[in-house]
């Protein structure tokens, strides 16, 4: 696929095709543990905490201008000691599924952590059930280091969260503070 385009996301150009992935992962799956489809307002606060944070939002678009998928990462906790761990999402839409476009996707966002110079860890939460996820996370060097057994509820059942850590050289010089 080497017509994919790689683009930094806004809320005005990627807002909707943004949702359509994010609802489709929470209605059909269990990669998001949420019950309700999300709605426009909530992308704008989500575009709003990745701005203030400086986190980034990136996708891969067609040559059409589609985007086929993104990635993101966040603060993992809202405490100061844990300024250099993130935790990460990554989606794809899913009439593109199973292409390769998850892995493209995390190891631009990879490559991005190390370019910033600021995340030591990158954390991904998954659901234990989610094989592809997993084994995708460990081709890229992710190492399992916890699972919470029975943390989430979604379709009758309950849910075990898995945490795959993938840590970096980064920071060179990290401080506290």
């Amino acid at each position: 696929m080497s017509d994919l385009k790689i683009v930094q996301c806004t809320h005005e150009r990627h807002a909707a095709a943004i949702l359509e992935i994010f609802n489709d992962a929470i209605v059909n799956s269990t990669a998001l543990y949420d019950y309700q489809p999300r709605t426009a307002q909530n992308m704008v606060a989500w575009f709003e905490a990745k701005r203030a944070g400086n986190w980034p939002v990136l996708g891969l678009e067609d040559a059409q201008g589609q985007l086929l998928g993104f990635c993101s990462y966040g603060s993992f906790r809202a405490y100061p000691a844990y300024k250099y761990t993130v935790e990460h999402s990554v989606y794809v839409h899913p009439d593109h599924r199973g292409r390769g476009l998850g892995r493209q996707l995390m190891d631009l966002l990879i490559a991005e952590a190390r370019r910033r110079g600021d995340v030591h860890a990158i954390i991904g939460a998954i659901d234990a059930a989610n094989k592809g996820s997993i084994a995708l996370h460990q081709r890229l060097g992710f190492v399992h280091v916890g699972q919470m057994p029975q943390v989430g509820f979604k379709f009758g059942r309950w849910l075990d969260l898995a945490f795959y850590q993938l840590t970096l050289e980064t920071p060179l010089n990290p401080v506290d503070g």
